[in-house]
């Protein structure tokens, strides 16, 4: 069955191993960007190579204007919505909570919480009943992350919460709401963080060893998407080799 699927933060590292994956399965997919709309194409490219559709949805997802409009964008190209992917969010530069400035707490909250927030309650008043919504929490909610950045892991604990109530108000729909927690990823986002290679640097203290792949999460991602998990709701799924 062809599914209609949203992505958050579609344009590179995990969201768009997710839509390429979404394509291998011939389904339609939306994939949502901020600002860099070069990789959106080429993640839209590589999801027709793959064997789907695809649509660019531009936007910012802690915007409630914009998190219509790509709604309505992604309707309009596709149809009704099937899924969401609540992928897109932030991290900033380590360091521990004392050394946090306001401006940087709230945008931190304002993109990964309002923002993912936003998206789960348009794709509560949209999806068809059997939809699915996947939130992108971290392991990072389980462990805290202290002196690096427990504003980035309060945001995915909220992240845990929305997964958890979300599910049980949804579940009378058949909507089923889960979340991924990634572990030590290798993605362009620890860039943001000022360690690049901090996922490699820390791959000896991994129970397996080495850094996950976008492409591993992904897996989990689609699964939790498709029918296969069709009795897991309310879940968080760790995906982040035994730590």
């Amino acid at each position: 069955m062809t599914r209609n699927i949203l992505i958050t933060g579609g344009s590179r590292g995990i969201g768009r191993a997710s839509a390429i994956l979404c394509g291998a399965r011939g389904w339609h997919v939306g994939i949502n960007y901020r600002d860099n709309e070069s990789a959106a194409t080429a993640t839209a490219s590589l999801v027709k190579e793959a064997g789907g559709q695809a649509v660019l949805l531009k936007g910012d997802v802690s915007d409630e204007q914009d998190v219509l409009a790509l709604f309505d964008a992604m309707e309009n190209a596709f149809g009704p919505i099937s899924g969401l992917v609540n992928n897109a969010g932030i991290v900033a530069p380590l360091m521990p909570l004392a050394e946090m400035s306001v401006a940087r707490l709230r945008h931190m909250f304002e993109v990964n919480i309002l923002g993912a927030y936003l998206c789960a309650r348009e794709a509560a008043r949209r999806l068809a009943d059997g939809g699915a919504i996947v939130n992108l929490s971290s392991i990072a909610a389980k462990l805290g992350s202290p002196n690096e950045f427990v504003d980035y892991a309060g945001s995915k604990g909220a992240m845990d919460s929305l997964t958890v109530g979300l599910a049980k108000e949804l579940a009378p729909r058949r909507i089923r709401v889960n979340a991924v927690r990634p572990g030590l990823i290798e993605t362009e986002i620890h860039a943001d963080s000022g360690w690049a290679e901090r996922a490699r640097d820390l791959a000896a203290a991994m129970p397996l060893g080495r850094p996950g792949t976008a492409e591993e999460v992904a897996e989990a991602i689609v699964w939790l998407l498709d029918d296969g998990s069709s009795y897991v709701t309310g879940t968080l799924l760790d995906v982040a080799g035994g730590r």
